[in-house]
């Protein structure tokens, strides 16, 4: 049922970025308070059950529902963030995008060591992304132990990158 409320939110945007591709805009989803608590309460129903320390959101849309899911398991929000915009120390990562290249930042002292992290995005397309906070969060002598979505586009496939050491939730995939 959620799955389909999610269908019916999100609009898809063809041609944006660039051409060729089709973009989930979840921001409707933010001016539907009831659906934004279902996603969170669904969201740390499933998270519950690992028993984490951390969720780390990827910028920026990763912040939204990985705050409040953070929140609402009442543990710490790491933000993951672009180059520039961490003012201490920090470990970094460079990586492809399915529309270019990006770099990601981690602050050095936000992840203890042994710390059992959820990295949470709002989208899964080709994985580099989610590959490149997993690195960063083990740079820091962390465990991630699962990816949380939003959207996923499985036909992308860009959970084998790391599927096969980690737990992977979406609320809804295309």
């Amino acid at each position: 049922m959620l799955e389909k409320e999610l269908r019916d939110c999100i609009k898809e945007i063809p041609d944006f970025p660039k051409p060729g591709i089709s973009f989930k805009d979840i921001t409707p989803i933010l001016s539907n308070p009831v659906l934004c608590r279902k996603c969170v309460e669904a969201m740390a129903e499933w998270a519950k059950g690992l028993n984490p320390d951390i969720i780390a959101g990827v910028e920026s849309r990763g912040f939204m529902f990985g705050f409040a899911l953070a929140q609402k398991l009442n543990i710490p929000f790491v933000p993951i963030r672009k180059p520039g915009k961490l003012p201490r120390e920090v470990f970094s990562c460079s990586y492809d995008l399915e529309y270019g290249s990006a770099t990601l930042e981690l602050h050095k002292e936000d992840i203890k060591p042994g710390a059992r992290v959820i990295v949470h995005d709002d989208l899964l397309a080709t994985g580099g992304t989610v590959s490149a906070a997993i690195k960063l969060i083990e740079s820091a002598g962390a465990e991630v132990i699962a990816a949380q979505f939003l959207v996923e586009l499985s036909f992308l496939n860009g959970d084998t990158a790391f599927a096969q050491k980690l737990e992977k939730h979406s609320l809804v995939s295309y």
